[in-house]
This record gives structure tokens, sequence and C-alpha cells, in this order.
């Protein structure tokens, strides 16, 4: 997938300000601190089109960004920050989960895991919402390179025990420094885009 144009389309809290149109839309999700901003910056091969905080839990609305004028990676809050107050988290859990269940063009959703550790409690109360509701789900462990090759494999079979995997799910490694297994990524992207 070559990256022709990106733009930010904004930032919305409620359904029916998102977007119009039957554009096809790819969420961003994971806990906070994960390298959500990373990930999008790398992928879509621009420095700065999510911006990236020292500060965890910054992203608090549902930011649409149009690829190629083909479909909208939208990234939503993260979870599992502790310094957002309990108000705050239970008002992004019900954002994501109003726009994950009642959102007709959502087609998948890339599940951010971090690569180097167990998948959280949170990851995977989040994996096993998507399940429930049959939401196709592609699991990226970023910070691939953070680890030795020889340690990859292991890490990768711990994070689909964990999670319990399902078969028709996708797991891939990836590296925002390195852009690991992007042309893997964009290949399932667009599997479901087209």
């Amino acid at each position: 997938m070559i990256i022709h144009s990106v733009d930010f389309k904004g930032s919305h809290t409620e359904l029916d300000k998102c977007p119009l149109g039957d554009l096809p839309e790819i969420v961003i999700a994971g806990r906070s601190n994960v390298g959500k901003s990373s990930f999008i910056n790398s992928f879509l091969n621009r420095k700065n089109i999510a911006h990236i905080s020292g500060r965890p839990g910054k992203t608090q609305t549902l930011n649409f960004y149009l690829v190629n004028e083909l479909f909208h990676f939208v990234d939503v809050p993260g979870y599992g920050y502790a310094r957002v107050s309990k108000t705050d988290r239970e008002k992004f859990g019900l954002m994501i989960e109003d726009y994950l269940l009642n959102r007709e063009n959502l087609r998948l959703v890339i599940l951010l895991v971090d690569f180097r550790h167990k998948p959280s409690e949170d990851d995977y109360l989040m994996y096993n919402f998507l399940k429930s509701y049959d939401i196709p789900c592609l699991v990226v462990g970023t910070k691939q390179d953070k680890i030795s090759k020889n340690q990859q494999p292991k890490q990768e079979k711990i994070i689909k025990t964990e999670l319990k995997l399902a078969t028709n799910d996708y797991f891939v490694g990836y590296s925002s420094v390195l852009k690991t297994n992007r042309d893997k990524i964009a290949n399932i992207i667009e599997s479901y885009v087209e």
C-alpha cells in the first residue's frame, strides 16, 4: 500500500458528529502508552499526523484520518491509564463502545499490544469484547524492535495464548522505527477496505 494522501478529518465525541458517507473505517485501539500515535505516523509515512505526547492518555476523542481518499484510520482513546479520572475513563469507555457497536462503516479493529509484555487485563477485556460482537481484529505487537529476534517467537506465542487468539484473527509484530511487517499489515487492511 502506497500512501498518496493523509488528511486529518476531525475529532469527535459523538457518533452523529462523525464523518458522513460510506468509506470503510479501520480503528486503532490499545492501552495508553502502547504507541498508537507512533504506529499511525509510521504506518502512514507521516512524521506528525498523529500527535505523540509524553503524557499517556492524551487522546480523548475519536480522531479521523482520511487515507488515500479511500478509507479512514480512526484513533480512539487509550484504555487503562490510571491518571485519567474514573469519570473520564467511563466516558471514554462508553464513547468507544458506542462507536464499535453502532458505526456501520467499521471494518476492522487493529488492537495494539506491547510485544515486550504479556497482554494486560485491559487488553484481554478489549479483545474479548471484540470477539463477543464478531468484530474482525488484527492484533499488532508494537515495539518489536525492543526485544531480540531469538525471543520474538516465544513472546508471540505468549501473547496469542494469553489472548486466546481466534483462528480467524491475525497477529503481526511491528516496529514503528523499522516498519517491520508493514506490508503484511497493509495487505490485511486492504482486504477489508476493498
